[in-house]
Formats: C-alpha cells, sequence, structure tokens
C-alpha cells in the first residue's frame, strides 16, 4: 500500500483525521476535541467495512502522533481503539497522556 493521503479538518475546539481512497465516498478517521492549545482527546475512530483489515486505523493513529510530535500536542487516549494501540506502543509515551 502506498503512502495514505491523511487530511485534517479542524475548527477551535474539534477536529478530524481522515482518509478516503480515490473514486470513492468511504472515509476513515480519527476525531478530537481540543482541551487546550497544547492538549487533544481522541475520541473516536471509525474505519468502513471496506477498508478493514489493511491497517487503516493504524495508519491513521500513527499520523496522529507524529502530527501531535511536530505541533508540541499531547493526547489523552479515550477512544478504545486508540488507546490499546498506545498501550502497545511505548514509544508513544513522549505524546500520550493516560
Amino acid at each position: 500500500m502506498t503512502d495514505l493521503q491523511i487530511e485534517l479538518e479542524e475548527t477551535d475546539s474539534k477536529g478530524r483525521y481522515f482518509y478516503r481512497p480515490e473514486g470513492t465516498d468511504d472515509e476513515a478517521e480519527i476525531t478530537f476535541s481540543r482541551v487546550s492549545p497544547t492538549r487533544i482527546i481522541v475520541d473516536h475512530t471509525g474505519v468502513p467495512d471496506t477498508m478493514r483489515g489493511q491497517g487503516i486505523g493504524q495508519r491513521l493513529a500513527e499520523f496522529v502522533v507524529r502530527d501531535a510530535r511536530q505541533k508540541g500536542i499531547s493526547i489523552i487516549p479515550l477512544c478504545p481503539f486508540f488507546n490499546a494501540l498506545a498501550q502497545r506502543h511505548k514509544d508513544w509515551q513522549d505524546v500520550v497522556q493516560f
């Protein structure tokens, strides 16, 4: 699989990272709420059935972590999927707060 074209949409208090394959209306996403200028709560990961089993949820999560590092943001993982990944990825501890 090639690099995913992951995009970010955000307002002052909410946002989402999403991936939409060319030629489809389906989207995989990770949504978040901003609790301060330097802290977000990841609250949901959604991957449609048409994209399951391809590692897209994990790649979205990895992108969120990289973006948080670049922006100096910490992540509170309330989403069960993101939380489970963060528990396994000890190298995310610099940006993930449990």
